[in-house]
């Protein structure tokens, strides 16, 4: 089996404790010796070191939060996190970008932020706000316009593609001003603390980058030049925030970028705050959002190291007194406890931790570490749905930013029979919830294992992960008490036996009708995946989400990138050890050979890719370019005989002379039990084939479940 984050994990936790408990035992509290520790900070006390850290969630109102807003950070409070900090919120309205914030700034924002308390602080829970303003970070809004942007200087912006106005000494005065207002409306709401953010790429770091500050007053020049506007807005915040608030400040170690702040940099920085009496601790990330390559580092993708920025945080910690933070890829308890025991943080960010799972330090604390539902970094719900201006979600668990809908399972009215048909996403998710709320469930399935199209999914390079996935739903399967049926196919007289039929039997190839379908040369991509031989030049039709997949499966040989650190930052062309500026400038790429040539085709005319997901298309596109995938759009199929593949594109006849052909030419929904129970309640790609997805499917079965 490929390296997972459960296996990462079990060795982290042999390397705590010594070795694996029996079933039978529970894990106590005590093996988590440094992660179940209080942390005081003022007056203020954090019953453990476990936060989640501020995050656009897409749950506001006119730029005020909301009562589903206050039910989201609510849930992680419940479920045991010590800290929730609200995501970055606008000091001055120069800061109001192209995406919805919130106005920290306008009076009116008060009640939204008291919601929020009242939903997190009766669990124990602190609660702090993030506040900001983006400068030159200035993103398109919805309707293509851009606000005006200021910046120390007038110096533009690789990834946003902004020239910013260099911000006149007047209105660096009115920001700073708008740091002490919206302290003290967070003050009035009850809040806890005060974050402010300077990391990825923002204005009060943009201050501190000699690369982008060259100002030749008093906000530039000179090191404490650069570091003055950061100064006045902790002074400022403090007098808004009072004595009894937290404050603290948010900075990527390293922006990882070769026009960004370097560590070397950020440890001066830190050094010269550590005696500002007004700032309690230091909260440390990693990345920009100013350029491409830092920007990858905001919210790493699972080909990222777990916890590979607590190195960072820990070269921060020897050169200052306060507390530090850290977040980055931190998706276990093991992971966190391994970084407090090493002094590397005082507190662990695991924000994506919290979304997969808002129970999860509570599980931890109780030892039921099996029953922790790990982050995968897939960012397919929580980015992606940010991305598209919707709210977060999670695709394992979609109660997830919909805590007033249905993230409280109510019991049934009455217990029913149900019978489920097909371990794929959607039925085991409809049979989970059913189960829980109280239900008699059965689940058949006629392969001999859980999983569907995530079988499929996980043996794809950079989708290993989703074997973690497969391991919780085995486990809430188990947990929930349904009835497991593997190896066997629903017969229809067994149908008569239930009360309820969910029919979530998924999909089946569809074989497109091409003169030739039948020659030997053609396979279907089911048979590649179950290890079917595949000659050295391959065309692949249809380029949806299976036909990239069924790509990168073929052109990769030996150990997956996604799975090797120092293969992926080769690939990527990133110096590990730093020793080029920002860590990529003067790299070059170094591309292992693709194992076969391939073409990816499809009939539509538009860019192949254009409806993979926002966060990981552009890589996966990128992906098989740089290994000499040829990509062909606007394809006619004419025939196929022992010569290859011929097609007309733009009017043009082509022969690929190719050895296999492989068919990811799209789905249907496979219904056959339908004709035998009409009634049935169809689910995932039984219902629709069309772009289905694990989101889309277990979202559908939870819905469905929630309703019997």
């Amino acid at each position: 089996m490929k390296i997972t984050v459960r296996r990462i994990a079990l060795s982290l936790y042999v390397d705590l404790t010594g070795g694996f408990p029996r079933r039978s035992e529970r894990m106590q509290v005590t093996q988590f010796r440094n992660l179940f520790q209080p942390l005081r900070i003022r007056n203020k006390e954090f019953k453990n070191r476990i936060f989640s850290t501020g995050h656009m969630a897409v749950m506001l109102d006119e730029g005020k939060p909301t009562q589903r807003l206050a039910a989201y950070h609510g849930a992680k409070a419940a479920g045991g996190a010590a800290l929730t900090i609200i995501e970055a919120a606008r000091v001055h309205p120069t800061g109001n970008s192209g995406r919805p914030a919130i106005q920290a700034y306008d009076p009116a924002c008060v009640p939204g932020y008291k919601k929020l308390a009242d939903a997190c602080q009766p669990h124990g829970c602190l609660v702090f706000a993030q506040l900001t303003h983006p400068g030159r970070e200035m993103a398109l809004a919805p309707d293509g316009s851009r606000p005006v942007a200021y910046a120390p200087s007038a110096v533009p912006n690789e990834r946003f593609h902004v020239m910013p106005r260099a911000l006149p000494t007047e209105l660096i005065c009115e920001i700073i001003d708008g740091f002490e207002q919206s302290a003290a409306h967070l003050r009035q709401a009850g809040l806890d603390g005060v974050e402010l953010v300077a990391s990825h790429g923002y204005l009060l770091g943009q201050f501190l980058n000699p690369n982008v500050n060259l100002r030749s007053d008093g906000y530039g020049g000179s090191f404490e030049g650069r570091l003055r506007f950061l100064k006045e807005a902790i002074e400022a915040t403090r007098r808004g925030a009072g004595d009894d608030m937290i404050i603290g400040l948010r900075l990527s170690g390293d922006e990882k970028d070769y026009a960004g702040l370097g560590l070397d940099g950020v440890l001066e920085i830190c050094s010269a705050l550590d005696g500002v009496s007004g700032l309690d601790y230091f909260n440390i990330t990693a990345g920009t959002s100013a350029g491409l390559a830092g920007s990858t580092h905001i919210v790493p993708s699972m080909a990222y190291e777990l916890g590979y920025t607590a190195p960072i945080s820990a070269s921060i910690k020897t050169r200052v007194s306060k507390p530090v933070f850290v977040a980055g890829r931190i998706n276990q308890p093991q992971i966190a406890e391994k970084i407090l025991e090493m002094g590397q943080a005082d507190m662990c960010g695991m924000t994506r931790a919290l979304i997969s799972d808002p129970e999860m330090p509570l599980k931890a604390g109780c030892g039921d570490l099996e029953d922790i539902r790990a982050c995968v970094a897939c960012n397919q719900a929580c980015i992606g749905h940010m991305l598209q201006a919707c709210p977060i979600s999670c695709i394992q668990r979609p109660e997830t930013g919909r805590e007033l809908q249905y993230a409280n399972l109510s019991k049934a009215p009455s217990r029913k029979r149900i019978l489920v048909a097909g371990g794929g996403p959607a039925g085991l998710k409809a049979a989970s919830i059913a189960a829980r709320r109280g239900h008699d469930v059965t689940l058949f399935e006629a392969a001999n294992q859980i999983g569907g199209q995530f079988n499929i999914a996980k043996q794809i390079p950079g989708k290993e992960e989703f074997y973690e996935t497969l391991r919780y739903f085995s486990k809430e399967i188990e947990l929930s008490g349904v009835t497991l049926k593997l190896n066997q196919r629903v017969a229809a007289e067994t149908l008569a036996e239930f009360d309820e039929v969910i029919l979530a039997t998924g999909v089946v190839p569809r074989r497109p009708n091409i003169p030739g379908i039948d020659h030997p040369k053609v396979l279907g991509y089911l048979d590649v995946i179950s290890g079917a031989p595949v000659g050295p030049r391959v065309a692949v039709i249809g380029a949806g989400g299976i036909g990239f997949d069924i790509s990168e499966y073929l052109i990769h040989s030996g150990p997956s990138a996604s799975q090797d650190i120092e293969t992926f930052m080769k690939e990527w062309g990133i110096d590990m050890s730093f020793q080029a500026r920002g860590g990529v400038e003067g790299m070059v790429p170094q591309i292992s050979p693709a194992a076969r040539e391939v073409f990816l085709l499809q009939r539509k005319s538009k860019k192949l890719g254009a409806g993979l997901g926002k966060t990981t298309g552009w890589i996966h596109r990128t992906n098989l370019a740089k290994r000499g995938v040829q990509m062909m759009a606007g394809v006619t199929y004419e025939k196929i005989d022992d010569a290859g593949l011929h097609i007309t594109q733009a009017g043009t006849a082509h022969l690929l002379q190719v050895d296999s052909i492989v068919l990811c030419a799209g789905q249907e929904p496979e219904r056959g039990l339908a004709a035998d129970l009409p009634q049935a309640h169809l689910i995932g790609g039984a219902d629709v084939a069309a772009e289905l997805d694990a989101r889309r499917a277990i979202d559908q079965g939870t819905r469905l479940a929630l309703t019997l």
